[in-house]
């Protein structure tokens, strides 16, 4: 990952709102939620949520999908972690066991 990607992925998960999205798309995750669950669930007009959507989108963070007359939201992951790998790619200045606790956290999820 680039510098001007991350800054556009960070900048796009800066906000409230958008940081809410990705968070609930993260727990819903593989199915992944219909814009319109993401709006009510968010308390958010549907408007304003493909806004939002479609930041998070721009940014590499989340993806869609159609499916009939929905369309399904997904976090992608794959930003996510090219995100994460980016931030900490030079952690702990190449002490590789001082990173162990971080990675163990992290394993969990993963």
């Amino acid at each position: 990952m680039e510098s001007e990607s991350a800054i556009v992925a960070l900048g796009a998960l800066a906000q409230g709102t958008r940081l809410d999205v990705f968070r609930l798309l993260v727990r819903h995750e593989p199915a992944g939620l219909a814009a319109g669950e993401i709006a009510r669930q968010l308390d958010v007009p549907q408007n304003t949520m493909s806004a939002h959507l479609g930041i998070l989108a721009r940014a590499g963070l989340v993806r869609s999908e159609r499916h009939s007359r929905s369309i399904i939201y997904r976090a992608d992951l794959g930003g996510l972690r090219a995100l994460t790998l980016f931030l900490v790619k030079d952690c702990c200045a190449g002490n590789a066991e001082l990173c162990v606790p971080l990675v163990a956290e992290l394993a969990p999820c993963c």
